[in-house]
C-alpha cells in the first residue's frame, strides 16, 4: 500500500482520545475523502499525517517509508506532503508567481510552466493575492503544493470559502489536476456532494472511530450503520411488519394508487426537477417529481423492496 495507517491513536487527554486505533490504507493516485461531524478528528488526523501533530501510538508510513511510530518522527518539512488549507494562505506582499515559487528548490523549476498551464494561471502571474478571486487563490495554492511533487496531498475543506456559483467548476478543475498529476490525495470535507463527486473511496469518522471505508456507491447504497446512512444523505422511514426500514428519496416512485399516501407539505424547484417534502405516518418524507404539486395534496408512492435499508434496533434512536 502507498499510504498505510496502523493502530493510530491521538489524544490531548488520555481519557478522551481524538483518534482511536485508526487503520486504513490508500493506493497510489487515489483520492480519499474523510467525512465526519465537527470535532470528529478529521483535521487532527491531517495534522498527524503531515507531522504538525505527534501521534501517541501507532504507525504512519508513506511510499514504503515510516513517517511516525514509537521510535521514529520525521519532521514536517522532511515529509513529501503538500497541505492546502481552507483559507488559502498566500503571502500578501508577493505576486502569484512568487507565492508559488517561494523557497522552491531549483530541481522543481523545470515544472513551473507545466504547473502554471495546468492550473490555468498564465494571465495572473503578476497579480497580488488581493487582486485574485477565491477560486484563483485556491488554484495558486494547489499549484504551489503540486509543483513540489508531493507524495501525498492533503486538502482541508478546500471548497468551503467559495461561492456556490464557482464551487462546482473549481471542484471539477481540481479533480482533473489531481488525476492528471496522479497525486495521492486525502480530502477532508463536511459536504457529501464533494465526496461523492471526486473521491475514489470515502472514510467516515465519528468520535475518533472509523465507521466505514468504501467506494461512494457502496457507501451510499449499503451504509454500515445508521450514522453513515444519515451522513450520506436524506432517508425516509417506513414501518413494515413491525420492523423499521429506510429508503433514499431517489428510490421513491409516484404511482396512481398505493396504500402509502404522502401528504405534501412543500414543493420546490431544484433546476432539473421538483423536490417534495411530505408526511407519511408521522414521518417526514423526501422525494422528487417532474411536475409541481400543490401543498395539501396526497400522493401515492411506491418503492422496490431491494432498495430498503434495514438497521438493528440499536440504530433506531439515532433518527429520532
Amino acid at each position: 500500500m502507498y499510504l498505510e495507517v496502523k493502530n493510530l491513536v491521538k489524544y490531548y487527554s488520555e481519557n478522551n482520545p481524538v483518534i482511536k486505533k485508526l487503520n486504513f490504507s490508500v493506493e497510489k493516485g487515489e483520492i480519499i475523502s474523510f467525512l465526519g461531524e465537527s470535532g470528529s478528528g478529521k483535521t487532527t488526523f491531517l495534522k498527524c499525517i503531515s507531522g504538525l501533530e505527534k501521534i501517541n501510538s501507532g504507525t504512519i508510513s508513506l511510499n514504503n517509508k515510516i513517517l511516525n511510530n514509537r521510535n521514529i518522527f520525521i519532521k514536517p518539512q522532511e515529509r513529501k506532503i503538500g497541505f492546502v488549507f481552507q483559507d488559502y494562505p498566500l503571502f500578501p506582499h508577493l505576486n502569484l508567481k512568487d507565492n508559488i515559487i517561494f523557497n522552491l528548490k531549483s530541481k522543481y523549476f523545470k515544472k513551473l510552466d507545466y504547473m502554471i498551464s495546468l492550473t490555468g494561471l498564465e494571465s495572473l502571474l503578476m497579480r497580488y493575492p488581493h487582486e485574485l478571486s477565491g477560486g484563483e487563490q485556491q488554484r495558486a495554492c494547489i499549484a504551489r503544493a503540486l509543483i513540489r511533487e508531493p507524495e501525498l496531498l492533503l486538502l482541508d475543506e478546500p471548497f468551503s470559502n467559495l461561492d456556490s456559483n464557482i464551487k462546482l467548476s473549481m471542484r471539477d478543475e481540481i479533480y482533473k489536476i489531481i488525476k492528471e498529476t496522479q497525486t495521492t490525495t486525502i480530502l477532508v470535507t463536511h459536504d457529501i456532494n464533494d465526496s461523492l463527486n471526486i473521491a475514489d473511496r470515502i472514510l467516515i469518522f465519528k468520535a475518533g472511530v472509523l465507521q466505514q471505508y468504501d467506494d461512494p456507491v457502496n457507501m451510499y447504497c449499503e451504509p454500515a450503520n445508521c450514522y453513515c446512512a444519515k451522513v450520506l444523505g436524506e432517508l425516509n422511514q417506513i414501518e413494515i411488519d413491525d420492523k423499521t426500514y429506510y429508503i433514499r428519496p431517489e428510490n421513491v416512485k409516484i404511482v396512481k394508487e398505493s396504500i402509502n399516501k404522502v401528504l405534501v407539505e412543500k414543493c420546490f424547484f431544484q433546476g432539473k426537477e421538483y423536490k417534495i417534502i411530505g408526511n407519511l405516518n408521522g414521518h417526514n418524507w423526501y422525494f422528487f417529481t417532474n411536475q409541481p404539486i400543490k401543498k395539501g395534496e396526497y400522493l401515492s408512492i411506491d418503492y422496490n423492496s431491494k432498495d430498503l435499508i434495514f438497521f438493528d434496533s440499536l440504530c433506531n434512536n439515532f433518527f429520532e
